[in-house]
């Protein structure tokens, strides 16, 4: 049994350090919130590359929160492994470029920088 302890302790440390430990801060200040419909037509779609994630759980879900929470946002998932934001966004309510600058913002404002993954 103290072995199993041993080892649920061992684990929240390591989950704890390989996120570098970091307080998640949003620094927008944001106070939106989510508008329940988004129209069809006013629908659009962005990919963004991040870099400057360290884990799954710290980085990676923190920002695929934030975006998912805020003002104008249907739908928001990020891959820790790809490193990859997909983003679906009512058009009359946000933009590409602000989205981006929410994703930059996100604890110091110089962890993450995100990069748009333009589709051919």
């Amino acid at each position: 049994m103290k072995d199993y302890i041993k080892l649920v302790g061992l684990s929240v440390m390591f989950l704890i350090v390989s996120c570098k430990g970091e307080v998640q801060k949003d620094k927008t200040q944001s106070t939106e919130t989510k508008e329940v419909a988004v129209l069809p037509e006013n629908l659009e779609e962005v990919n963004f590359e991040i870099n400057g994630m360290t884990c799954a759980l710290g980085c990676a879900k923190m920002i695929e929160n934030k975006l998912a929470n805020a003002k104008g946002i249907d739908s928001a998932k990020v891959d820790f492994e790809t490193k990859l934001a997909y983003i679906s966004f009512d058009k009359t309510q946000q933009s590409k470029e602000e989205l981006q600058k929410r994703i930059e913002a996100l604890l110091d404002g110089n962890t993450y920088k995100a990069s748009e993954i333009i589709k051919e």
